[in-house]
C-alpha cells in the first residue's frame, strides 16, 4: 500500500462523492484509487458482494462497448445490480425531457450513476442535480477521468512507477478526451511528454498553457522517431470521425498516423504501447503479438479500477 493510501484510510474522503475530472483529484487520492484497485484486483473472492443491494445506473447518451461494459461487470462482479440504457433514443430524453430532469429521477432509483455524453460539461451538471454520485463516462471531447485512472493504473503496472517517465502521445490530440485526461494527470507525476498530432488536430492551448506554467517538460514534434529510443510509453489514438463538424475535414487526417512493427524499429524493450481503443488503421494488428502490446492488458484493468471508484464512491471501502 503506497504512503497515498494509508494517509487517507480511515478518512472515507470519496464516500458520496462524483468523479466528473482529473482536475479534481490530488496526486495522494489517484495513488489512494489505484492502490484500492490493486487491492481488490488481488483479493478476489473477499470482495465479492461487498455491492450487495446497491444498483448502478448507466446512462449511455452515447455509443461505448468498453466503458459501460466494464462498469457492468465491475458492478455485476461484486455483487451489485445494474440498470440503464445505451441509446439515448429509448429514453425520454426523445420525448423532450431535459437531462437534468433526467438524472433527477434516475438518482431516485439508483445508488451511483454512470453517464456518457456528446456535450461537454454535461456530467458536471449532471453532478450538481442528482442525489447519488456521478461518474463522467466521458463528455464530448473533454474529459474521460475512469479511463485515465485505468490508464494510470496499466502505466504503473507496466513500468512499476509513474514519476519520470517518458510518454509520447500520437494521433488526435485535440478530440482525444482521453489524453486530455492523462496528460493533466502525468503533469502531477512529472513525466516528459512529447506529442505528435496531424495539423488541426494538436493538443488544445489550454492545456499547453498549464503544462508551460507547471513547468513540465514537453515538446511538440513531428514525429516519435527522434525519441522513440527513450520513451517508456507510447500512447496511441484513432482519428475520431464522430468528433468533426465537417467530414471532409476527417478525410483529411484519416489514416496520418500509423504504428508499426518497423516503426517502432530502435524501442527499448521496456517500451509499452497503450491505446484506448477502439482502433481502426492508427495501429497494427501485428503489433499484437510483440512485447510492446499492452492494450488488451490496459482494457482489462477498466474492470478493477472501476470496482474500486464504485466501491469507494459508495463508501464500501476505505
Amino acid at each position: 500500500m503506497g504512503k497515498g493510501s494509508d494517509s487517507l484510510r480511515g478518512k472515507m474522503p470519496f464516500r458520496g462523492r462524483s468523479i466528473i475530472s482529473i482536475r479534481d483529484f490530488s496526486r495522494e487520492e489517484i495513488l489512494h484509487i489505484l492502490d484500492t484497485a490493486e487491492r481488490i484486483k488481488r483479493g478476489g473472492g473477499r470482495f465479492k458482494g461487498i455491492l450487495k443491494d446497491k444498483i448502478l445506473a448507466t446512462l449511455f447518451f452515447e455509443p461505448s462497448t468498453r466503458t459501460r461494459l466494464s462498469f457492468e461487470a465491475a458492478m455485476t462482479r461484486l455483487g451489485g445490480r445494474v440498470i440503464g440504457f445505451s441509446d439515448a433514443h429509448v429514453s425520454s430524453v426523445s420525448k423532450g425531457e431535459s437531462v437534468a430532469d433526467t438524472i433527477r429521477i434516475i438518482s431516485k432509483y439508483a445508488d451511483v450513476i454512470v453517464m456518457r455524453h456528446p456535450l461537454e460539461g454535461a456530467a458536471r451538471l449532471a453532478s450538481e442535480v442528482a442525489d447519488v454520485p456521478v461518474i463522467n463516462g466521458g463528455d464530448g471531447a473533454n474529459q474521460h477521468p475512469t479511463q485515465t485512472f485505468l490508464d494510470l493504473y496499466t502505466i504503473r503496472e507496466a513500468q512499476g512507477m509513474l514519476n519520470g517517465l517518458s510518454i509520447g502521445f500520437l494521433g488526435d490530440l485535440k478530440y482525444g478526451r482521453t489524453v486530455h485526461s492523462l496528460v493533466r494527470a502525468m503533469a502531477m507525476f512529472k513525466a516528459k511528454m512529447y506529442f505528435v498530432s496531424p495539423p488541426g488536430l494538436e493538443l488544445p492551448d489550454d492545456i499547453i498553457g498549464e503544462l508551460e506554467e507547471e513547468k513540465i517538460s514537453f515538446k511538440v514534434i513531428d514525429s516519435l522517431s527522434s525519441v522513440l529510443p527513450g520513451l517508456d510509453i507510447i500512447y496511441a489514438t484513432r482519428i475520431q470521425a464522430e468528433r468533426f463538424p465537417d467530414p471532409m475535414d476527417y478525410k483529411r487526417v484519416k489514416g496520418a498516423y500509423r504504428l508499426t512493427k518497423k516503426s517502432l524499429k530502435g524501442a527499448k524493450e521496456s517500451l509499452k504501447i497503450l491505446h484506448p481503443l477502439p482502433r481502426v488503421d492508427e495501429l497494427s494488428p501485428l503489433i499484437d503479438k510483440t512485447p510492446y502490446a499492452y492494450y488488451f492488458q490496459q482494457a482489462a484493468n477498466g474492470v478493477p479500477v472501476r470496482q474500486a471508484l464504485l466501491s469507494l464512491v459508495m463508501g464500501v471501502v476505505e
